[in-house]
């Protein structure tokens, strides 16, 4: 059983490329539309040990970014955190997009540099080393440090680093996908890209790739039933993850759960920070308790068995 009198705090490892220790959960910044609504759970990531956040150029029209930036100097944080800053959305997915949306984006997250940019989409309509030339020219011009791709295919992100490598380039170090204990069976949003599949998990694998998972707690599909339907129904934990093989893998997450006096949703996190690559999980909490129920997730050590057999890759551990 795990003392719940003494939640244990978020851990921060380092990360090659960025200054300072990154925390192993990240805070997903897409739902706080004021100051005086994000400050409270800002403030208790903070205190859990939680040091990284999430954002992108189209959250909230611009908002979210914006209200980050708010935080960020009345906390006078900006030296104490690593903000992972997306841009170039589909339909502005090109090389130029990159540059000019940064620059509103650091605007708002007033912000000179960000030590980490995560292209938002891919564009398969433009030769690949046209994106890997802008970010390495934002990255020598000190606006960004390490870089990477969302919802890329593990096929373009390796096409991405071949240029790289071919000339002397800083390469892609973060894959940022959805990774879940639950598979991604239907897109929660167009171009979504899920990475648990054997192909793209023996990629991470055997090549270390740095992975940031967006929705990695399956947006609640590991919650007890009466609270999974609290999003849409359409980009709900049932429309997007709903199927016969994830009903198993709950039932697995329920039972070890059961065992180390955790929930669900717990294994669930747990799962996605026990892989055998750097594996970093986003979480979007809407307020300081739910902050509060994820922390036991990081008591929780997991073993290959444990991991492989709740991802239906084994049938004992």
């Amino acid at each position: 059983m795990l003392n719940s009198n003494r939640p244990p705090r978020v851990p921060q490892r380092p990360l090659p490329g960025v200054d300072r220790p990154v925390s192993a959960l990240i805070m997903g910044c897409d739902n706080k539309e004021t100051l005086a609504e994000a400050a409270p759970v800002w403030d208790a990531w903070i205190e859990a040990g939680g040091n990284a956040f999430d954002t992108a150029y189209v959250y909230g029209g611009g908002r979210h970014e914006a209200v980050l930036g708010e935080w960020i100097a009345a906390r006078g944080t900006a030296d104490d955190i690593v903000v992972t800053a997306k841009g170039a959305h589909t339909p502005h997915c090109t090389p130029d997009a990159i540059g000019e949306q940064l620059v509103v984006s650091l605007e708002r997250l007033r912000l000179e540099s960000v030590p980490i940019y995560v292209m938002h989409r891919d564009n398969p309509d433009v030769p690949v080393g046209e994106f890997v030339d802008a970010l390495n020219r934002l990255r020598e011009a000190g606006k960004i440090g390490i870089f990477g791709g969302s919802n890329w295919t593990v096929e373009r992100f390796a096409e991405a680093n071949a240029y790289a490598k071919s000339r002397g380039l800083e390469p892609f170090r973060i894959l940022n996908n959805n990774l879940s204990l639950a598979v991604m069976e239907h897109p929660v949003w167009p171009g979504c890209v899920t990475s648990n599949n054997e192909e793209t998990l023996a990629f991470l694998t055997k090549n270390e790739v740095i992975h940031f998972s967006w929705s990695s707690q399956a947006r609640g599909y590991f919650l007890p039933e009466d609270l999974r339907g609290r999003l849409p129904a359409d980009t709900g934990p049932e429309a997007c993850f709903g199927s016969e093989r994830n009903a198993e893998r709950r039932r697995r997450a329920e039972q070890l759960a059961d065992e180390r006096g955790v929930v669900a949703h717990n294994v669930a996190t747990a799962w996605v920070l026990a892989q055998p690559f750097p594996s970093f999980a986003l979480i979007g909490p809407r307020t300081a308790d739910e902050i509060a129920s994820t922390l036991p997730a990081l008591a929780l050590q997991l073993t290959p068995d444990e991991v492989a057999w709740l991802n239906l890759e084994r049938d004992s551990r």
